[in-house]
């Protein structure tokens, strides 16, 4: 599989010809009902559509030095798709407000965004699951507080990873139906100008649904559930970003992000390997995360409509969805490529002298007749004894010669309790929940 690092589609759907477009789809699919209505001839309507069949390049420069006199963009686009259509052009926009094409188009931009951050988020699950199949039995050392803990497999950290990207896209799928809606409702959206067959007829071409109550704009709590939703992936992001960096450490060196031939890590020491992908997309995340608020912040508008929130959708549509797209892309090249040293893993796991094995010491010595409280305290004075060692002692040979240790368990018993494949029974069990 090839990562895709640039998605010219996402860029292009924020680009202003782009928006143009759908604008005018939304105008002449109105007018062609509005047609059908006998509300304006039907004529005007064929007028637009065969204009828009020559395939017309939309002159943003024009529409620019419109809305420079205007000081309205829709007015602006409206008078130029005038001039050059012609008389027939004075029935577009009958009954309608701005907000209904403005609110309209976000709508289908950030649902058309939507598909190209889910399929992102395919090529990314397919990376990572590839990896955990490769990698399911791979022995490593679980850490909780970022110290050793019991193992674990270094596939089983990637089948969490896929579990919470399988999550993030179902998450994503639910906040695109939310909102995929369309308001083509007038002034303060009563429908007193135009009929509601028109949203619904212009809602079904594009693919959306129609606003139940849109007021005079579609309300904002449903763009405020958008752009949290890709904040929740950015942390999902950011969680497996970190993960590698913690992993690429000299003290761990336990995977690393792949150098490529002839590629730099620093100016001045030429040994230098960095994290420097996942350390970006730490970054990216923050971003990403940091769009939310805006975007909470807009519920609250005045009365029907205000415009404050149109400034703040102006940068974080294309910014969150071309940056979350960039970002995924970018992790799926990071997995797809990751160098994996299982024998790290391994000498990483064996350093503490056996530590990793405690609890399977405990759990015997109370299944044996031991209160809880002693077996913790028998095998605590002899773990600290290791670890104050800094690993030189072994956990194993200490127990062997606590006498109050082998009174409750032979050697044979403790032996088996350090035996590493004991962690791994039920590695089958994961992965069958997580990938099915």
């Amino acid at each position: 599989m090839v990562p895709r690092y640039a998605r010219p589609d996402m860029t292009a759907l924020w680009e202003p010809e782009a928006k143009y477009r759908i604008w005018f789809e939304i105008e002449a699919h109105a007018t062609e009902k509005l047609g059908d209505l006998g509300v304006v001839p039907k004529s005007a309507a064929k007028a637009l559509w065969d204009w828009w069949a020559t395939d017309p390049k939309i002159d943003v420069e024009a529409i620019d030095a419109i809305e420079a006199v205007t000081k309205h963009d829709v007015i602006a686009f409206l008078t130029w798709v005038a001039e050059n259509v012609g008389e027939e052009a004075r029935f577009m926009h009958q009954g309608m407000t701005s907000s209904d094409v403005l609110d309209t188009t976000l709508a289908v931009q950030l649902a058309r965004a939507s598909d190209i951050l889910l399929a992102d988020l395919d090529d990314l699950l397919a990376a990572i699951r590839r990896r955990a199949e490769e990698h399911k039995y791979t022995p490593t050392i679980g850490r909780s507080h970022g110290i050793h803990a019991e193992p674990v497999t270094f596939g089983l950290k990637l089948a969490q990873a896929y579990a919470e990207f399988d999550r993030c896209r179902t998450r994503l799928i639910a906040a695109r139906e939310e909102i995929a809606t369309c308001a083509i409702s007038g002034a303060v959206g009563t429908f007193a100008n135009i009929d509601p067959s028109v949203e619904e007829y212009v809602a079904e071409k594009l693919g959306l649904k129609p606003e139940p109550v849109s007021t005079q704009v579609i309300p904002r709590d449903r763009h405020a559930m958008y752009f949290s939703t890709l904040a929740v992936i950015a942390g999902s992001i950011e969680r497996l970003a970190v993960e590698v960096r913690h992993l690429q450490r000299t003290e761990v060196l336990e995977a690393e992000e792949y150098f490529s031939p002839g590629q730099k890590g620093s100016s001045a020491m030429p040994h230098k390997r960095n994290p420097i992908l996942t350390e970006n997309l730490t970054g990216q995340a923050r971003m990403i995360r940091a769009y939310a608020l805006p975007a909470l912040e807009n519920v609250a508008l005045w009365h029907e409509r205000d415009i404050s929130h149109s400034s703040v959708e102006r940068f974080i549509g294309p910014d969150a969805t071309i940056t979350l797209d960039f970002a995924l892309a970018r992790l799926t090249g990071v997995v797809d490529k990751l160098l994996v040293y299982p024998e790290r893993m391994q000498a990483n796991m064996d350093r503490m002298g056996g530590l990793i094995h405690s609890q399977r010491v405990l759990l015997a010595l109370t299944q044996n007749g031991v209160s809880r409280e002693d077996a913790y305290r028998l095998v605590q004075r002899n773990a600290m004894k290791v670890w104050e060692s800094d690993g030189r002692l072994m956990l194993l040979d200490l127990l062997k010669q606590d006498e109050e240790v082998r009174a409750a368990l032979t050697e044979e018993e403790l032996e088996e309790r350090f035996d590493l494949e004991y962690h791994f029974k039920h590695v089958d069990t994961v992965f069958a929940r997580v990938f099915g």
